[in-house]
């Protein structure tokens, strides 16, 4: 499949903010299966951008604002080919040992709640667990985009019942851990199938290490794993090692955000013929 993807971030202060310093995780790397056509990162004011990759391996750029600015905006675009590889992740650069990602984080430490959710997917192979443990979070969790923020951990979205995609893909992988099975957050986009085209938010779901097939994804949001309609950005233990924007600034007073994200098929293009 080929996509387009357009995404904003737009901020307003309401007194001049002196100095900005952002980390972006919003450019996808080659791997098998996802192909990077063009892709850029347009800044609305004078700016400087440093790119790098982080500890994981995504690819990393530091945004600096050196001048008082009362607003700011930040324009990713691109175009990216997807494959359909039943949710295996194979060919990401700078791979880390699997092991890495047992470790539990802030937000994916597990409690009560998360220790049921996990009793009820015991026994079978990783695979079948794994692929239940989707399906249980589809069926039980209630999508609710006003239900947590972004420091919401799994344990508390588990007990409460609901969440949004960042949710999901903590509990999934705080459940995946406590089985001794490796899972790591991932951050990305979907195209919807359904129309919605534009969305107010990235996407996000969960990988899982399984043995002979390697990292293979799960979007408990939608009950199955990840095909060409989803391109991958960023991974990590939890949400802040792979949130699209994280950073700090000097002065600024009150902050408004916006987000804008749109995913759009392409038309597949024509081979030509001698």
């Amino acid at each position: 499949m080929r996509l387009h993807i357009h995404h904003r971030t737009a901020y307003h202060y309401d007194a001049p903010v002196r100095r900005v310093v952002q980390l972006l995780r919003v450019t996808p790397s080659h791997f098998a299966g996802q192909s990077v056509i063009d892709w850029r990162i347009d800044v609305d004011c004078d700016a400087r951008l440093r790119e790098g990759r982080d500890g994981y391996g995504n690819i990393v750029h530091m945004l600096y604002v050196d001048q008082p600015v009362e607003r700011l905006a930040v324009t990713v675009s691109g175009k990216v080919v997807t494959e359909d590889r039943a949710g295996i992740v194979q060919g990401a650069p700078h791979e880390l040992p699997p092991a890495i990602f047992l470790r539990s984080s802030e937000l994916t430490r597990p409690g009560p709640a998360v220790r049921a959710l996990a009793d009820a997917v015991r026994g079978g192979q990783s695979l079948e667990r794994m692929h239940h443990l989707c399906a249980l979070l589809h069926q039980r969790i209630r999508f609710d985009v006003d239900a947590t923020e972004a420091d919401t951990s799994a344990e508390h979205a588990c007990a409460e019942g609901h969440g949004v995609c960042q949710d999901f893909a903590h509990m999934f992988v705080a459940v995946a851990r406590l089985a001794g099975i490796p899972a790591r957050y991932v951050s990305g986009h979907l195209f919807r199938r359904d129309g919605n085209h534009s969305q107010s938010a990235a996407h996000a779901w969960a990988e899982a290490w399984i043995e002979d097939l390697g990292w293979v994804g799960f979007d408990p949001v939608h009950g199955h794993s990840p095909d060409d309609a989803y391109v991958r950005v960023a991974h990590g233990l939890d949400y802040r090692d792979a949130a699209p924007v994280a950073g700090a600034r000097s002065g600024g007073g009150t902050e408004e955000l916006s987000v804008e994200v749109e995913v759009n098929q392409l038309p597949a293009q024509a081979q030509s013929q001698s």
